[in-house]
């Protein structure tokens, strides 16, 4: 079972009324990852991060390997079936519900965003195998209730669910209350369910990630606010962290012996609602 709030832009067309002359989020990480949905304006503002930290893209790159590894943990040793992943972003290698049914082909995932040039890629998010279900929903990660609303048409929220928020609450400044919208999410799921949360580091190579975030926020529209550990560690009051708690993306878990030495200034984690 698949479906859409509403019907996605063709492949290759720009949506109606997309500004093309504003960098956006979604677009600029595309760029990063090697990706061809973007435009001159978010490559230009691509450009001016890495002038000052060359290495943005493994970090985005190993951003989506966290992704992978904490979705084959949860699909694979823990069982979790189900997965809301919130600020999807545009279509890329090893989308989580690929991840996900890679491992269990009966995994439900729902998708969200509201970049109009995800929604337009929307269909290849919803490719699932016929045992599961994926969907999307156009919405903004600020307004939870809606988005738990709408996931429930696919989701059953009285089994465990997998919240995802990979790379999306440094989006949201502190006047939005990033943590009452991590809090509404989790109260709406039961026991056993889990929360995936990744989040650009101000603790790690401070004065460059300073005037990344300084580059960034004067040419993108959604700007970011960079935390702590400490404060990515606060987004998870109340959850069990699992091994070896917040940490570097690269170090959360890795499957291979880590050949990156550089700190990548990005936490990670998973917690478990006990």
């Amino acid at each position: 079972m698949s479906w859409v709030v509403r019907e996605a832009t063709p492949r290759g067309a720009v949506p109606s009324g997309l500004d093309v002359r504003v960098a956006h989020s979604a677009r600029v990480y595309d760029y990063w990852l090697g990706g061809k949905d973007n435009f001159a304006a978010d490559r230009e503002a691509a450009e001016q991060v890495i002038a000052v930290r060359p290495s943005i893209r493994s970090d985005v790159r190993a951003n989506r390997a966290f992704l992978g590894r904490a979705v084959r943990y949860l699909a694979g040793e823990v069982g979790i079936r189900q997965f809301l992943d919130i600020g999807t972003g545009l279509p890329s290698a090893d989308n989580t519900h690929e991840v996900a049914q890679a491992v269990a082909p009966q995994c439900r995932i729902v998708y969200v965003d509201n970049d109009p040039i995800v929604l337009a890629h929307a269909r290849a998010l919803l490719t699932s195998a016929p045992e599961g279900a994926t969907a999307y929903l156009d919405a903004d990660a600020r307004d939870p209730e809606l988005i738990l609303r709408k996931a429930a048409q696919t989701l059953d929220f009285s089994q465990p669910v997998a919240v995802m928020l990979i790379a999306v609450l440094h989006h949201i400044p502190d006047i939005d209350n990033p943590g009452g919208i991590v809090a509404a999410l989790l109260a709406a799921v039961c026991p056993g369910s889990y929360l995936v949360l990744s989040h650009p580091a101000s603790d790690i190579d401070v004065e460059a990630v300073a005037e990344v975030s300084r580059r960034y926020n004067e040419r993108v529209s959604s700007g970011q606010v960079r935390r702590s550990q400490s404060q990515v560690e606060g987004f998870f009051t109340g959850l069990d962290l699992v091994e070896p708690g917040v940490t570097q993306t690269v170090l959360w878990r890795p499957d291979h012996e880590m050949r990156r030495k550089a700190p990548v200034p990005m936490w990670a984690g998973v917690g478990r609602k006990p």
